[in-house]
Parts: C-alpha cells; structure tokens; sequence
C-alpha cells in the first residue's frame, strides 16, 4: 500500500508520467516490487535509487520504465523514469519502510 501511495505521489509530481487508475497503480506498485525482487536475487543489486550509489538509481529508473509495457494504463516516457526514479528515492528517504 505505501509503495502505491509512493507511487502515485512520484507520478504526480515528475513530467512524462502517467497513470489512468486505481487499478493501473495498484499493478505497477506489484510489478515494481516484483521487479525488484527479482533483480534483488538474481544479480545481487538493490534497486532502492539512493540506497546503492548510481546502481540503484540506474536500476531503479529501468524498473520504472520497463513497467511501463507490463502494465497497461502506466505511461512514462525514458527522461520521465529517470526523474521519476530521483523523485521516488526522495519521497522513499522521507517515509519510513521500504517502498522499492
């Protein structure tokens, strides 16, 4: 759930990136998690954007853009990921837990 309010928040708030819906968030906050599950255990690199330096923040805007052909409704443009992942990482420092 806070990933999704993360989400949303980092949508809002970066140029080049939208989502349509309650139902498109919900989807793309699960892909991004999954997402970086999976690149967790297969490669050994944490995508949170501030917690590993320039990897993750790299990391983090793939992810970010990649989702955006898994799920439909979530469009993001390749500069709009990038800031996107900035704004997310920002927002993450800010709130406690972990969103990505």
């Amino acid at each position: 759930m806070v990933s999704a309010i993360v989400l949303a928040v980092t949508a809002f708030l970066t140029p080049g990136f939208t989502i349509s819906g309650i139902w498109a968030l919900i989807l793309a906050a699960a892909a991004i998690a999954l997402l970086d599950y999976l690149i967790e255990k297969l490669l050994g690199v944490d995508a949170t954007p501030f917690g590993r330096g320039l990897t993750g923040f790299i990391v983090a805007a793939i992810i970010i853009y990649v989702v955006k052909f898994i799920v439909p409704g979530y469009d993001v443009t390749f500069w709009g990921a990038v800031l996107g992942a900035l704004i997310y990482g920002i927002i993450n420092l800010l709130i406690p837990g972990r969103t990505m």
